[in-house]
């Protein structure tokens, strides 16, 4: 045979081989639609020749819309179609970046469910990938699919499968406040969870305490406020724990200051004179763990868990007497660094996150550090730490109208942006009295007490 004809023999072996695979490749992105018109057609096809193809079809329809009526098997249904509409949506969109394999698959998808915010995916990049080309072509997926945001992260467990948060909505960018899930709790342990916000995924943040301290800050109106009482109030709502209050503008903490074992004012030589009362129940403790052989306070020891809550840090850090502002600094430092492991909580706040005001040798003793929106992307690492701003991780970007918007950073792990959940005054008022409560506590008798 002359070689053009063997040529044209080839051409047109090829067309129909690869007529083949379009094919079997349309047939396969419809797998799930024809898996589940599978059943149906069957029964079609059994009925036909027994009863006709009229009673075939009535009865086909009749089985399709029993499923469709059933909440668990419909639902089953439309997941499975959501989720096949998805895949192919995400399949075309790696295609037109060229994010592909040798055979035009992108990265599969594994598992595909809703989240507050969009979808998120958990796909397994093909061999010869990474997640690393996935990040890089983040953008231009998510123009593709014409969506908000792509969010690819890595998995801890395995280099070559992600999560992927597809965003269609901003979780943070809500008018109405957050709720907090604990508002209307009578009881709480501080040694449980505590929410504190939800993050860009839509989904709940929450904290642990015990054995943790936290610095928050931010300038005036960023939220500061908001998150100081969510952990206030989970401590307010545990009648166990004794709440010990620092409050330099004297009314930010005044909801709390009749259930509060000791209340100081802006008076920084009150201020030191709590932090020696607290150091010397510090070290009594102490002295207990050793005579029984323990290294930590612990859940169910019968020790009570204290909360030291400090508004406005950079009042007592910056007063004009030198002595006092340096014994309070060194008390501070001292009951944020041994007082974790005898049950005390350190909650302080300011609206100056400047590392000539909260030195570094106190700021890394925080195990959470909560950076709200700041001036500066320098404030923001003072509260955060050095180097978070140039990773993206910038308080100063947050947007002004954004209040309660801020990045939470946990030793080790790296920041998470979140909206923090709010409580009113009148929530906060309700929540001391229930407080009040749970503590046989008597709030009239008390304010008289108070004022007499």
């Amino acid at each position: 045979m002359p070689r053009k004809e063997t040529a044209r023999k080839n051409d047109e072996y090829r067309w129909i081989g690869d007529f083949m695979v379009s094919v079997i490749d349309a047939l396969w992105a419809l797998r799930t639609e024809l898996m589940l018109l599978a059943p149906l057609a069957a029964i079609y096809l059994w009925l036909s020749p027994l009863a006709g193809e009229d009673v075939a079809f009535v009865a086909t329809g009749m089985v399709a819309s029993l499923v469709l009526a059933t909440g668990p098997s419909r639902r089953w249904v439309l997941h499975r179609l959501w989720r096949a509409r998805l895949r192919r949506k995400w399949q075309r969109a790696c295609a037109d970046v060229e994010l592909t394999n040798k055979h035009d698959s992108g990265p599969s998808v594994i598992q595909a469910e809703k989240v507050p915010v969009g979808d998120e995916l958990t796909v397994r990049m093909f061999r010869g990938s990474s997640v690393d080309d996935l990040d890089a072509k983040a953008e231009k997926i998510a123009a593709a699919m014409g969506v908000r945001e792509l969010r690819v992260t890595r998995s801890d467990h395995n280099a070559g499968v992600a999560k992927v948060v597809i965003v269609r909505r901003d979780s943070l960018d809500v008018p109405a406040p957050l709720t907090w899930p604990v508002a209307d709790a009578d009881l709480t342990s501080l040694w449980f969870s505590v929410p504190v916000g939800v993050d860009e995924n839509g989904k709940n943040v929450s904290i642990d305490l015990p054995e943790r301290n936290v610095l928050i800050g931010g300038e005036p109106g960023a939220g500061k406020s908001a998150a100081v009482s969510v952990l206030a109030s989970m401590a307010a709502l545990d009648p166990t724990v004794k709440l010990w209050l620092l409050d330099g503008k004297m009314v930010e903490l005044a909801v709390w200051s009749k259930i509060a074992e000791r209340t100081v004012g802006p008076s920084v030589e009150d201020a030191v004179d709590l932090l020696r009362s607290l150091q010397a129940e510090m070290n009594e403790r102490y002295e207990h763990l050793l005579a029984e052989g323990l290294r930590k306070v612990g859940y169910g020891d019968g020790f009570p868990l204290h909360m030291v809550v400090c508004d406005e840090l950079a009042f007592y850090l910056t007063c004009s007497d030198r002595k006092l502002r340096g014994e309070f600094s060194d008390l501070m430092r001292d009951v944020v660094s041994r007082g974790r492991a005898a049950g005390i909580i350190v909650v302080a706040a300011t609206q100056k996150p400047a590392h000539d005001v909260i030195p570094t040798s106190l700021r890394d003793l925080f195990g959470f550090r909560w950076a709200m929106r700041c001036n500066t992307p320098q404030a923001s690492d003072t509260i955060l730490g050095t180097g978070w701003a140039t990773q993206g991780f910038d308080a100063a970007k947050i947007p002004g109208a954004q209040r309660g918007v801020g990045f939470l950073h946990a030793e080790d792990q790296r920041p998470v942006k979140l909206r923090c959940y709010y409580l009113s005054d009148g929530e906060l008022a309700e929540i001391a009295e229930r407080a009040a409560k749970g503590r046989n506590l008597d709030l009239d008798a008390n304010l008289e007490e108070s004022v007499t």
